[in-house]
């Protein structure tokens, strides 16, 4: 399996361990039935974050996944379309921690690593 496969599957598995996370503080701070229910976590607290940390992460997931599809599809895989999936999945990996933490400007700017990675895949699919 190329490179570029197998750190789709692992974004899978983050995007998992995201709504798990984002699931669990859920349940934390409301309990079963608010969660049961229809809920909005508050804009500041860990479960709010958690949610739109793994919401953010399934936004980015999509664009990624067509993006090695086409790559391994064409057999334009090469290594700026490895190193682009390596460093989307890292700063995936931050942003989930730094998102969790709270860390606005610093999740803004992994969020444009994880985005840059993505052109660099696209550009060697023009």
């Amino acid at each position: 399996m190329s490179l570029e496969l197998t750190l789709l599957i692992w974004s899978v598995a983050l995007a998992v361990i995201q709504m798990l996370v984002a699931f669990a503080t859920a349940m934390l701070e409301f309990g079963l039935p608010d969660i049961a229910g229809n809920r909005e976590p508050p804009a500041a607290s860990l479960a709010g974050r958690a949610q739109r940390a793994s919401q953010n992460m399934l936004e980015s997931l999509v664009l990624f996944a067509v993006l090695v599809f086409v790559a391994e599809l064409t057999n334009r895989t090469n290594a700026s379309t490895g190193l682009g999936a390596e460093v989307f999945f890292a700063a995936r990996v931050v942003y989930s921690i730094v998102s969790l933490v709270g860390l606005p400007w610093l999740r803004t700017a992994v969020w444009c690593v994880s985005i840059a990675a993505l052109l660099l895949i696209f550009v060697q699919l023009l």
